[in-house]
């Protein structure tokens, strides 16, 4: 049965900013999927993201909005995968978080 899992990320950091290290993530996963396993694409909208990520015939929909003090996340995972939704918003909070720290660019 398909799962939508909603994540929120607080954060500490301009809208502007905050798009920015999100932008620079998404950048990596594209570049680390060059081996071809994985088909990944993006557009932005202001501070909206939406994205698919396609692997061995499943999809990933998702939707990213960037807001002042936190970001939210939303994936829509097949029947396959959504039994790893909780695996899955575990990692997504923790990678965000790093992302997101309020570190010095």
């Amino acid at each position: 049965m398909a799962e939508t899992v909603k994540v929120d990320i607080p954060h500490k950091l301009t809208r502007e900013t905050a798009r920015q290290r999100i932008a620079e993530g998404f950048g990596r996963i594209r570049s680390e999927a060059t081996g071809g396993m994985l088909k990944f694409e993006d557009q932005w909208t202001g501070d909206h993201l939406d994205f698919r990520a396609r692997m061995m015939g499943q999809s990933i929909v998702g939707r990213l909005d960037i807001l002042d003090d936190h970001v939210h996340v939303e994936l829509d995972l097949p029947g396959f995968l959504a039994s790893l939704a909780g695996k899955l918003t575990g990692k997504i909070q923790k990678e965000g978080q790093v992302l997101l720290e309020n570190k010095p660019a």
